[in-house]
């Protein structure tokens, strides 16, 4: 109900700016509790890999959250395993913009 609204206006931003918006919105929320709020748990199938097992195959990539600033907020949405980073032992230049790119054919960002 609320994704197609919120979809349609970060379409009309920047990515970058969506990405920034999306991910300070995951964190206010998550500092608010409403993240903890009592759902129904959803299907978990685990999956063993490489001696790992994680709870579901649906996994975030590195990439989303470069700092690992977001971490709580992530891991309450369901994920099965998150991966974390960019994480160097220096702070790097990072890359020039644009950065983020939507191919909204595939349903896809590539970073």
């Amino acid at each position: 109900m609320l994704y197609p609204l919120a979809r349609a206006a970060l379409f009309q931003l920047e990515p970058e700016t969506a990405h920034r918006l999306a991910l300070g919105s995951l964190q206010y929320a998550t500092r608010l509790g409403l993240l903890s709020a009592p759902t129904p748990p959803a299907k978990q199938k685990p999956h063993q890999v490489m001696g790992l097992t994680f709870p579901n195959p649906v996994g975030l990539a590195a990439g989303l959250d470069k700092n690992g600033q977001y971490i709580d907020g992530l891991a309450a949405l369901g994920f099965g395993f998150l991966e974390i980073g960019t994480v160097t032992p220096r702070p790097q230049p990072g890359n020039p913009r644009p950065r983020l790119f939507r191919l909204p054919a595939a349903q896809a960002l590539i970073n």
